[in-house]
């Protein structure tokens, strides 16, 4: 028995998916400007601080708290084998896209290699985090919207990235953090538009099982929490570095 799902949104989720976006995108571009010391030596505490940040926080938490605001009449769960290699790659090519852009900021062609690269991950990310859900049905795509979603996330990509190695001062980066978080809601919620969910089974409140597989209802306190803590740790983190930078003690990191 094949119907196809109605689909819609808990609109508080939708907004703290935003929210946390904007978060992870200020935590990263705070660990972004110092990925390079005065010498001109790659400090990899930061590009992992960024990573995370924008990577980790800013895409991937954003995803899976975007997901949560899903709400069909059908059990769902997550393959974490997949969920996790979701989060892994995400943060693995926003790191390579922010050294490649760090290395010569003001040169148009590396910005926009590193910013069709990150866009890409994000994409991979997306859809890959979406092949991990379990349901009892299947998804049809709209070719068309899963084009428009990898466009956006390319420009995304390289507009965030280009405001990443041009911001300076609160003002600013709060202003590049709440672009960044609105390009990559948009590029989720139309990659998101662009799948239609067919149920294929007469038993919809039946959760799927797997060794790996982990109900939908389970990960909201999980996934709320990592990201706050990592954001919270990123920006202490970046708070300890600037102050012992500025009374130029020697530096751990």
């Amino acid at each position: 028995m094949n119907e196809n799902i109605t689909i819609f949104y808990d609109v508080n989720y939708l907004a703290l998916s935003f929210i946390i976006s904007v978060l992870g995108s200020y935590v990263g571009l705070l660990a972004y400007r110092n990925i390079f010391s005065k010498s001109g030596k790659v400090q990899y505490v930061h590009v992992l601080s960024a990573a995370v940040g924008i990577g980790g926080v800013g895409v991937w938490s954003m995803h899976f708290i975007g997901m949560l605001a899903l709400k069909l009449d059908l059990a769902y769960g997550y393959a974490m084998l997949e969920t996790l290699i979701s989060l892994v790659a995400i943060i693995v090519v926003a790191a390579a896209a922010l050294v490649h852009v760090a290395k010569a900021p003001n040169e148009t062609p590396r910005l926009l290699q590193a910013g069709v690269g990150l866009g890409l991950g994000v994409c991979v990310m997306h859809y890959l985090g979406m092949f991990g859900m379990r349901f009892g049905g299947i998804f049809v795509w709209n070719g068309g919207l899963v084009a428009a979603s990898v466009l956006i996330a390319i420009v995304a990509a390289t507009a965030a990235l280009w405001l990443a190695s041009r911001t300076n001062g609160f003002a600013m980066r709060i202003v590049a953090a709440l672009v960044m978080g609105s390009a990559v809601c948009a590029m989720h919620y139309t990659g998101m538009a662009a799948a239609s969910i067919i149920c294929t089974t007469p038993t919809r409140t039946v959760m799927p099982t797997g060794w790996d597989v982990v109900a939908s209802f389970e990960l909201p306190q999980l996934v709320i929490l990592l990201s706050l803590g990592l954001i919270v740790i990123i920006f202490c983190d970046q708070l300890y570095y600037s102050l012992y930078r500025k009374t130029k003690r020697p530096l751990s990191s």
